[in-house]
């Protein structure tokens, strides 16, 4: 497994027309995902789970998680589905301590067998962060070497991914679909090519009151951080505690002009929307 060059990513000027492309090719839905979303239309939750899992993806599909403030509940219906599916967690070097024994807590609990920790390529660390603070002189670049590329291989041969994503945690979550399709970028490895993978978001409808109420029906531990007022949980360097009254992201990236570290964005391999 080979590093990606960093210095090969475009300029802000050719990421922006690049966006602009691609967001007008997202609105071309293509034969396959109007099938998917036709068979498992006003599905959500469990029952879509089941479908993509059992079903329509059934081994080639695995769940991104980032073991966060409400991360318990995905895991739990997907343990409740096939707990062996297998559960992909960013481990970028930068997260708190209480996430990673969150994870191992969850895991526990829920009976997961195959959750795989991930993290970023030495190489890429030594060209661009070799002393780790990257985070604060360009948290765009710091996101993309220890989670979109990151992400990216570890994803490589599964053709869906699940995400807890929901509509209300941000402007550019608001529309989104239970079901998408995402263009897929090569990693520049050897074997990596480019082509289409599918992501289902079980959880795109649900309220920050749904969540609650899943939580303690079926008596789910808390991110231990919650308690603290860290309502969205990530890196150590870039999340705070959201002040009374605050929005649900207001914890992240304060003060920048930030709201998504990019794995979630089109195009993300090229640099766009990091």
């Amino acid at each position: 497994m080979t590093a990606i060059d960093l210095r090969k990513r475009p300029g802000k000027a050719a990421m922006g027309e690049d966006r602009a492309a691609v967001m007008d090719a997202a609105t071309v839905v293509s034969p396959v995902l109007q099938r998917l979303r036709e068979t498992h239309k006003g599905l959500g939750g469990i029952e879509l789970l089941e479908a993509t899992i059992r079903n329509e993806f059934r081994g080639r599909i695995a769940v991104v998680s980032s073991f966060g403030a409400e991360s318990a509940v995905l895991l739990h219906m997907v343990a409740q589905v096939d707990p062996s599916t297998p559960v992909i967690f960013l481990n970028t070097g930068k997260l708190f301590g209480e996430t990673l024994r969150y994870r191992d807590r969850l895991q526990e609990k829920l009976g997961l067998t195959d959750i795989r920790a991930i993290g970023p390529h030495p190489e890429d660390l030594a060209r661009r962060d070799p002393h780790g603070g990257l985070w604060n002189a360009d948290p765009d670049a710091c996101c993309f070497i220890r989670k979109v590329l990151p992400l990216e291989r570890a994803l490589k041969g599964f053709d869906a991914s699940i995400t807890g994503r929901k509509r209300f945690q941000t402007n550019a979550r608001a529309a989104m679909e239970a079901i998408e399709e995402e263009k897929v970028r090569g990693t520049g490895e050897p074997g990596s090519a480019n082509g289409t993978r599918f992501k289902i978001n079980p959880l795109a409808e649900w309220s920050q009151e749904d969540l609650e109420a899943y939580l303690d029906a079926h008596k789910l531990p808390r991110h231990p951080l919650v308690k603290d007022n860290y309502l969205s949980i990530g890196c150590m360097p870039c999340t705070e505690r959201v002040p009374e009254g605050g929005s649900y992201r207001d914890g992240r990236w304060v003060g920048k002009d930030k709201d998504e570290c990019g794995i979630h964005l089109p195009n993300n391999l090229d640099g766009d929307g990091i």
